[in-house]
């Protein structure tokens, strides 16, 4: 597996982050979901600030193809929020999100961060385990997104 920095803008970006939404929408509704709610939904979440110097896209890829995403926002007081983390549903279970995790987690430090966040949701049961085998815990609400239900937060060693 190689993971590789992306621009939001690009082809590969738009292709893995679109698979995304397509599967969170899809399970928030519990049926396939329709091209326009998955269109609403990236407008909703947008991932055109995920670019240096505010933050930056991964995409994971096994023999060139895509097989995971994840995006990181720098924000205030030594903070980055996750977003976007992701891995094809034929691939979860094999370590991607978790390296996807990882390599996040290091680029935070490197930006001078102390603390990672993300909002989530329960249903996404696979994302909640990652994130707590990963040694995220669940916090207060630091948001107000209307699709999430979980909040998790974990403290880097900045050594």
């Amino acid at each position: 597996m190689d993971l590789r920095q992306v621009e939001p803008d690009s082809a590969v970006a738009s292709d893995i982050v679109l698979a995304y939404m397509f599967d969170i929408v899809s399970r928030w509704h519990g049926r396939p979901a329709a091209p326009f709610e998955v269109e609403c939904a990236l407008v909703e979440e947008p991932i055109d600030d995920l670019r240096p110097p505010h933050g930056c896209l991964v995409v994971a890829f096994e023999e060139d193809a895509p097989v995971g995403v994840g995006g990181l926002r720098f924000v205030d007081n030594g903070i980055a929020e996750m977003t976007k983390v992701f891995t094809v549903p034929g691939r979860r279970g094999g370590g991607i999100g978790a390296a996807v995790l990882h390599h996040l987690e290091t680029v935070a430090r490197e930006h001078g961060c102390s603390t990672v966040r993300l909002d989530t949701r329960s249903d996404l049961t696979e994302a909640c385990r990652l994130y707590e085998r990963s040694g995220f815990v669940r916090v207060e609400p630091f948001n107000d997104c209307r699709y999430s239900d979980r909040w998790y937060e974990r403290e880097l060693c900045t050594r």
